[in-house]
């Protein structure tokens, strides 16, 4: 992805300094949140190894298959609970819109490690 290209995940910075930092493994998600967009970004970018290594151990499928028809377009943030520094677990509402329509799904996130991973959700 171009430096100067916008973050997909929706915050007013290039992909390079926000989720890219990320999925490089340069920086870790400090909240659920953080975790989500760079998720997200993720799906976009189609970085399968990221989408794994932020999956819990307990829920996490053998691999990723991208549907090369999907574009994601994008990310609204509906609400947190909890997910911050301070938590062990965090939920995490978006809609993330696609060429098809729109995923809504209520993500559940915990810490493994002290690392922030997705543990599952609710479309």
């Amino acid at each position: 992805m171009p430096k100067t290209k916008p973050c997909p995940c929706g915050l007013p910075r290039t992909y390079q300094e926000c989720c890219g930092r990320l999925h490089r493994g340069e920086a870790a998600a400090t909240t659920a949140e953080q975790l989500m967009r760079s998720r997200y970004s993720a799906y976009v970018v189609r970085d399968a190894r990221y989408l794994l290594a932020s999956w819990h151990p307990s829920t996490r499928p053998p691999r990723i298959d991208f549907d090369p028809g999907l574009a994601w377009e994008g990310l609204t943030i509906v609400r947190t609970v909890d997910g911050t520094p301070f938590n062990r677990t965090g939920v995490v509402e978006f809609r993330a819109r696609h060429n098809g329509g729109e995923l809504h799904e209520i993500s559940r996130f915990a810490r493994v490690d002290g690392a922030w991973v997705y543990l599952d959700g609710d479309v």
